[in-house]
């Protein structure tokens, strides 16, 4: 008999469990499955918590505090609905709920920018692109800086981004236009 040919064979992956079946499996009594929607997404979450409400503490109790939540109204959720769609609804609730308090707190409006000395001249000092486009995100109105959270960093579509944040459709695409008008400014200073 002749000698078997060694051959290399990329190792097979783990099947990817679906959202659904992981809903499914904690609604059912197994809530650690809950744990891997929530290593899913996390990031994703903490990142649209912490571009509305520009403090990383606030956002990660925001974060928590969605996942929570959703936990909680699991038996809520409708099949074939998109799990990333609801998760981020409600932290972007979250993140309005948080931000209206602050309001009430301070007594009047937040600024439109997270830190008001980091002007025109700040960014115009650094060459570093990455952290100019941050500012310029930064610098937006916070509804503006959302849709291009969604937009751009998560990836989702103008009707999700919607749905998300309870908006008509063409306000979205307004937003999104508009913030695209304040960055391309902002880089161009």
């Amino acid at each position: 008999m002749g000698a078997a040919l060694a051959v290399d064979l990329p190792p097979i992956a783990a099947p990817v469990v679906e959202d659904q079946a992981l809903i499914d499996a904690t609604l059912a009594g197994r809530p650690e499955e809950f744990g891997e929607l929530v290593m899913r997404y996390e990031r994703a979450v903490y990142n649209l918590a912490l571009r509305t409400l520009r403090d990383r503490s606030e956002a990660e109790d925001a974060a928590q505090e969605a996942f929570f939540k959703a936990y909680r109204g699991l038996n809520t959720f409708r099949p074939g609905a998109k799990f990333s769609t609801w998760i981020f609804t409600i932290c972007y609730r979250s993140c309005c709920d948080r931000l209206a308090k602050r309001r009430r707190l301070s007594g009047d409006e937040l600024p439109d920018r997270a830190d008001p000395s980091a002007g025109p001249e700040a960014l115009a000092e650094r060459d570093d692109e990455a952290y100019r486009l941050r500012s310029a995100i930064d610098a937006l109105p916070q509804k503006y800086r959302t849709v291009v959270t969604l937009y751009h960093l998560q990836g989702k579509q103008y009707e999700e981004i919607a749905t998300v944040l309870n908006l008509p459709l063409g306000t979205v695409k307004t937003h999104l236009l508009r913030a695209k008008e304040q960055i391309r400014k902002a880089l161009t200073i």
